[in-house]
């Protein structure tokens, strides 16, 4: 798999969509800081550079009810031989 776009180009795409579901869901930074624990400043960071801890980024991604998210990254499975992946392409 070829990656077009560096890893901050990816953080900062993160970070937008993370907003847009913030917004859609009318949650404002102010109320997402009070219920999160985390700064009003490292949220406001966030949504404008993608940067964040992985800790802060897993509070307030909860507190948006979107836990599925985190709990979902990295669980695609990797086949164990190319047996695998041919029976999988089968199906």
């Amino acid at each position: 798999m070829i990656v077009l776009k560096t890893p901050q180009e990816m953080a900062v795409d993160a970070a937008t969509r993370f907003k847009d579901m913030r917004k859609a869901k009318k949650i404002t930074i102010k109320d997402l800081s009070k219920n999160s624990g985390v700064p009003y400043s490292t949220i406001r960071r966030f949504e404008s550079s993608g940067e964040i801890s992985f800790l802060s980024l897993v509070k307030i991604v909860s507190t948006i009810g979107e836990d599925e998210e985190i709990t979902n990254m990295f669980t695609k499975r990797i086949p164990a031989s190319i047996e695998e992946i041919i029976r999988e392409n089968r199906r």
